[in-house]
């Protein structure tokens, strides 16, 4: 057996540490490569943007700009709660615009006439009626109707518009045309209105009977005659018969074939 002198064994000692040393900095060096292209791969953050600080508007400086409303006159308040409770206090058929009292049912010793829940207007949409009128609500909702959409689009801005409508007929117990023998007119059931003129806020007025054809107003009565049909289930005027010639004639009857109008 041969003996391994000191020189040999420290010769041997040092190459194993060598390869240590070696294999460790091999080591480091990997592990250096592998975290670089863990970094190459990892996706940077974008830069956070850069925002524009606006300095807050000092409250004085705002006021300044905006204008400040001036208080409204407490007369004029009280003026626009006094006509409103006024209206409120007359109103009718769940209607501001319908003015007027309830009188409740009203009894006939004929058969066929009278009225349930029956209301006395004195005035619709603003326009007066030149004597108060008991009907039903169906026929005074009917009224207002016509009233808005007809009479006064027809005379529009005329003698300062539509004042008031000359009634020449309302709830009465009497057969149609009062003529005997006839079935009971819609009058008697409160659901029917003659109305024979109307007159303007100036003062001005015109009628059925003398306008309706050959007059300055004779267009005005024929758009408002048409505008009722529909509103109304019955529309009678001068054409439709001698009864008729001095008023139109409106009521609230329906019929299977619509309204009738003439």
């Amino acid at each position: 057996m041969r003996l391994i002198s000191v020189a040999e064994e420290n010769q041997r000692i040092n190459r194993v540490m060598m390869r240590f040393v070696c294999l460790c900095v091999l080591g480091g060096v990997l592990a250096t490569m592998s975290t670089a292209a863990d970094l190459a791969l990892s996706p940077r953050p974008l830069a956070r943007p850069t925002t524009q600080v606006i300095a807050p508007v000092p409250p004085s400086a705002s006021m300044a700009q905006s204008p400040i409303p001036r208080p409204r006159p407490t007369h004029i308040d009280a003026a626009a709660k006094k006509r409103a409770g006024f209206l409120a206090k007359g109103a009718v058929c769940g209607d501001i615009g319908i003015q007027g009292v309830p009188i409740g049912r009203v009894a006939a010793k004929v058969n066929g006439c009278g009225v349930q829940d029956a209301v006395k207007i004195s005035s619709i949409a603003g326009v007066k009626l030149s004597q108060k009128s008991v009907m039903d609500c169906g026929t005074a909702k009917a009224l207002k109707t016509w009233i808005e959409g007809g009479a006064k689009p027809a005379i529009g801005s005329q003698g300062g518009g539509l004042d008031s409508l000359q009634i020449m007929g309302h709830y009465a117990c009497r057969p149609r045309n009062n003529q005997k023998g006839e079935k009971i007119s819609e009058h008697g059931r409160g659901r029917a209105i003659d109305i024979g003129g109307f007159t303007l806020k100036n003062g001005r007025s015109f009628t059925v009977l003398k306008d309706w054809s050959g007059s300055k107003w004779s267009d005005e009565l024929a758009k408002m005659h048409r505008a009722a049909c529909g509103p109304f289930g019955t529309v009678l005027g001068p054409r439709a018969n001698s009864f008729h010639k001095n008023h139109f004639h409106f009521d609230t009857a329906r019929y299977r074939s619509g309204s009738y109008c003439k």
